[in-house]
């Protein structure tokens, strides 16, 4: 436990510390949920401990993620909507005006008002959860597609570059460090053979015809607040990931981790399937708001979640040859269970992909 009290001190927090517990089920930063008396009235605000060893430069990261809040401030103030505080993450100000602070130990912490009256879901219960997360994060796209200025920190480089993660494939076969080659020669045969696939997002990149966007390349339900009487998809959170990249990646991922039958990790491939309900209502959601998207954006919309799904299988794949030293694990075998699980999601959405592309049709 840090002492929350000494960190409250480091912010320009204009009322006074109470107590601060831990809050959250993430596992990569420190989070606490601090009680502050503000004029009389007990308010909450969150602080956070970067974590330094995952994020290598997060002042980068800081400088990434106050420029997008208070975009998106600045744009739902302008357009006058009566929510505008709680629909985007605001960054409390240090005591030196910059948007995070360090203490006497060199952590980087931040500070955000709590958002009141909404929860985030560890898992997608229902279609309308799904149509809110997916509409949540059209609007986020949106609310930063006018984004001015320098590009955006590259935090993580090559992030959703779905070649060179089939290059970093081909590298870990070639060393064999776990001897594990030998058993997997079906998931390799899996991969290569969509090696075009791999490539064609980038290049519509490279070529000019898919533009390069604000995005947050972590869509998972759990980050985004719901909110507790409505069920609306209020707020974005967890912005560390936030970066350019292409509007494709982030809804390929909502489909990767919103549309399977099965956990990701369930080692019965038979178990896997695709839920064309529930990819409907991710595409309506998130075309609800995400007006922005051209054509060819558009047009690769369903093609995104198997190509996302695809990479996650030849990461996976990959830290399995690498003897597991990305992902964490709690069995022998588990990264080259959840590969083919991956893959085997990968075959249902290109069983599907006529049905999907339909899909994505008629809600345009």
């Amino acid at each position: 436990m840090h002492d929350l009290r000494a960190i409250s001190l480091l912010f320009e927090m204009r009322a006074d510390f109470v107590d601060a517990q831990p809050f959250g089920s993430g596992h990569i930063n420190d989070t606490y949920c601090a009680w502050y008396d503000q004029a009389g009235c007990r308010v909450r605000y969150i602080h956070q401990r970067i974590n330094h060893n995952v994020f290598k430069d997060p002042i980068k990261v800081m400088e990434n993620v106050a420029r997008v809040t208070r975009h998106a401030l600045e744009q739902l103030l302008a357009s006058g909507n009566p929510e505008a505080h709680r629909r985007t993450l605001t960054c409390v100000p240090a005591r030196d005006g910059k948007p995070y602070a360090i203490d006497k130990d060199g952590n980087l912490w931040r500070t955000y008002p709590f958002i009141e009256g909404a929860k985030g879901y560890d898992e997608i219960e229902s279609n309308e959860q799904a149509y809110q997360a997916a509409r949540a994060f059209g609007a986020f796209q949106q609310l930063t597609a006018g984004l001015t200025g320098e590009r955006l920190h590259e935090t993580i480089p090559d992030f959703h570059h779905t070649a060179k993660r089939l290059e970093a494939l081909e590298a870990a076969i070639a060393c064999n460090v776990a001897g594990r080659v030998s058993g997997v020669q079906t998931e390799i045969d899996f991969a290569r053979a969509r090696a075009t696939d791999c490539s064609r997002i980038t290049y519509l990149i490279a070529s000019g015809e898919i533009p390069e966007r604000v995005t947050h390349n972590d869509t998972k339900l759990n980050n985004v607040l719901l909110d507790e009487i409505t069920a609306e998809g209020i707020c974005v959170i967890d912005l560390d990931t936030t970066m350019p990249g292409c509007a494709l990646y982030d809804f390929g991922d909502m489909v990767r981790a919103a549309a399977p039958t099965t956990r990701e990790d369930d080692p019965d491939v038979t178990h896997i399937g695709l839920r064309l309900d529930r990819f409907e209502s991710l595409v309506t959601g998130y075309l609800s708001t995400a007006t922005f998207l051209n054509g060819a954006e558009r047009a690769n919309l369903a093609f995104s979640g198997k190509l996302l799904t695809l990479e996650c299988g030849i990461r996976f794949l990959t830290d399995h040859l690498n003897g597991d030293t990305y992902f964490k694990i709690k069995r022998p075998g588990h990264n080259l269970d959840r590969c083919r699980n991956q893959f085997a999601f990968v075959r249902a959405l290109e069983e599907n992909m006529a049905a999907m592309e339909e899909i994505v049709a008629k809600a345009q």
